[in-house]
């Protein structure tokens, strides 16, 4: 490529939101998505590669029913992106604890079908993947610095404990999903206010 494709949103909106900071600790797997470490010692992921890996990710999930799609979220600070994401798109959530199983026994009462899994970050999501991996659903996962990417079939690097980081994420998936679906035609057709998925 000449130059760079366009971002998704504006940089300055991912800097932002702090898409981009990770943790100080950076597991070797996630090495080639970090740009560099800051004197305090953060890792700084590439934003360049973020992007690249949201739009994959956004692909790839079009190519799904939003009924066999299922994101799940055990941490708090991601509910309020991802039930955004399930009002625009009908891609099914999973909101806190989940407990192993529900993909795997039909016995359960809570029992789920489902073709893909997204994880908001796969250390406390770990019951998920394993049962994803068992059913043999490919996993996507939302990966910080510090997160290794076992039974990752798609790895989205960024900040996956901040609250405004996830709300831009989703925000932006919501509306690639649904272009690349056909159900909008252009990004200003998606009219979802970014407040809807963020918090201050």
């Amino acid at each position: 490529m000449a130059e760079a494709e366009q971002f998704l949103v504006a940089q300055d909106a991912y800097l932002k939101a702090g898409i981009h900071i990770g943790t100080k600790f950076r597991t070797k797997y996630m090495e080639r998505f970090i740009y560099k470490t800051r004197p305090d010692g953060l890792s700084v992921l590439n934003l360049q590669k973020i992007d690249e890996r949201i739009r994959q990710a956004a692909r790839f999930l079009a190519g799904y029913k939003p009924e066999d799609l299922i994101i799940v979220g055990k941490r708090e600070n991601s509910w309020k992106a991802i039930r955004a994401l399930n009002r625009h798109t009908g891609i099914r959530i999973f909101a806190g604890r989940y407990l192993p199983g529900i993909l795997t026994n039909p016995a359960l009462e809570t029992y789920i079908e489902g073709k893909v899994i997204m994880v908001i970050d796969p250390w406390p999501d770990k019951n998920v993947v394993e049962d994803a991996v068992k059913m043999g659903m490919p996993v996507v996962a939302l990966c910080d610095t510090n997160n290794n990417a076992n039974n990752i079939d798609l790895v989205v690097p960024c900040n996956n404990t901040g609250k405004k980081s996830l709300g831009l994420l989703f925000w932006i998936l919501a509306r690639e999903y649904l272009k690349a679906r056909g159900i909008i035609k252009t990004h200003e057709e998606f009219t979802a206010p970014l407040e809807e998925f963020t918090e201050e």
